[in-house]
């Protein structure tokens, strides 16, 4: 690969915003980036993630997490995590106007809208919308570009969250959400369009994340930050989305083992075994305040605690280590799984697909999901992209309990994507209901 131009963060942490480009703020105490994380958790996109699955689907415990747990959860870490970069960043460029703290405020607003897009039913659920395309593709994609193909056939919760704060959220206004430039493109963990290549051996370039629709947008934001184009449709990576990720990355593997310790699938002895060289590496002493704890519950969230700590210590060490290759996008790992840590995590993560992740109870729910939107998509597609003199009488019916933003489309790749957009935006339970009343299995209730 040719060396790559390296980024500068002058550019990199613009406060400029998308659709708002002449707004400079009022200059009082918040930070651009702290009006950022404001308005994404006031948004009701963020508050409908209480109702979609993180591990367990329609889970009826209170205590396991939701997609909204979990990205608090994660933007916590990130704000610590990118704090410390910030540190670090701040040695190396002692010139440039910025706190640490602005940086782990970047990290932290990118943090909390990084699953936004995600569908109902989690990753079963995109795997079910793209299911779904694949078996009825000479139907309904035949005519598409193969960009706008690919959107569908490999459809991605990245690019649909992409898509939900640079467009669909606020729709009135240009820009979705209007947030920085900064923290969209730390948001996108895979600045790529739908039609390149997958490559599994780099990080950036596993998935795509953005829609043809949003092609412009994309170029927008990478060129406003500065990154560095690498194909026609990608670039490398904005330094702190690889501390996004790696937030992430800490979060879900140890509090996902917490979670199925509490609801008793694993062990407290495989719990211990597990988090306890991440909880004190290198043969450390166990602490007093370790000893004192009563109970099993109150032994894993605080051994979790403090693995994550150490997790965080880590990532950091990676990302000082490697910094100047990922400056010029040359470097192509996860901090977390780069890390020094990587073997105990790799034995949490297969330990949680074997007594988390693949249980029967989980893999049932899931299989529902695709029954569940793939029954969906079989109502909503044909109602809004079926032209209107061969729409059935249940088809224009259909087509009226749509909400009209959905339906505004003109094209048939807009149509589609109206659909999943209406469908991407459903919470687990309202796609159930939704589903179970299209096909006559509930009525809703009797009006009066």
């Amino acid at each position: 690969m040719e060396r790559l131009m390296s980024m500068e963060w002058d550019c990199l942490v613009s406060t400029m915003r998308l659709g708002r480009e002449d707004d400079r703020g009022d200059g009082g105490s918040r930070t651009e980036y702290m009006r950022d994380w404001d308005r994404l958790v006031y948004s009701s996109a963020f508050r409908r993630l209480q109702d979609k699955t993180q591990v367990f689907p329609l889970s009826d415990s209170d205590y396991v997490r939701t997609r909204l747990t979990h990205s608090i959860e994660v933007s916590s870490v990130g704000r610590s995590l990118g704090m410390l970069c910030g540190e670090f960043i701040k040695e190396r460029e002692p010139a440039l106007s910025m706190a640490p703290q602005d940086f782990g405020s970047i990290v932290a607003a990118a943090c909390l809208a990084h699953d936004i897009g995600n569908p109902p039913f989690g990753h079963s659920g995109e795997a079910a919308i793209q299911s779904w395309f694949a078996e009825h593709e000479e139907r309904w994609l035949a005519d598409l570009t193969e960009r706008e193909r690919q959107d569908f056939l490999r459809f991605e919760g990245n690019a649909q969250g992409f898509r939900l704060v640079t467009r669909l959220q606020n729709a009135v206004d240009h820009g979705g959400f209007q947030l920085t430039y900064a923290v969209l493109a730390a948001f996108m963990k895979y600045p790529r369009a739908s039609d390149l290549p997958s490559a599994r051996d780099r990080i950036s370039e596993k998935k795509f994340g953005y829609f043809a629709d949003d092609a412009a947008t994309a170029e927008r934001v990478a060129t406003q930050v500065g990154l560095v184009r690498k194909a026609p449709g990608a670039w490398t990576r904005h330094p702190l989305a690889f501390v996004m990720e790696a937030a992430d990355d800490i979060c879900y593997g140890i509090v996902d083992l917490e979670d199925g310790h509490r609801l008793g699938r694993v062990s407290f002895d495989e719990a211990r075994q597990l988090l306890w060289p991440l909880a004190f590496p290198g043969g450390a002493a166990e602490s007093p305040s370790y000893r004192q704890l009563a109970d099993d519950t109150g032994r894993v969230e605080y051994l979790r605690a403090r693995a994550i700590g150490h997790l965080i210590g880590a990532a950091l060490d990676v990302f000082r280590e490697h910094y100047d290759a990922i400056m010029n996008g040359r470097f192509e790992q996860d901090l977390a799984g780069a890390s020094r840590f990587a073997p105990e995590l790799k034995a949490i993560a297969t330990l949680s697909r074997e007594r988390i992740y693949a249980t029967p109870s989980v893999l049932q729910i899931e299989a529902a999901g695709f029954e569940i939107l793939g029954g969906l998509l079989g109502k909503i597609v044909p109602a809004l992209v079926k032209p209107e003199a061969e729409r059935s009488a249940a088809d224009r019916k259909i087509a009226q309990i749509i909400p009209q933003q959905f339906s505004r489309g003109t094209t048939p790749y807009a149509r589609l994507l109206g659909a999943t957009d209406y469908i991407s935006g459903m919470t687990d339970g309202f796609a159930l209901k939704l589903f179970r009343r299209l096909h006559g299995i509930e009525l809703p209730g009797t009006i009066v």
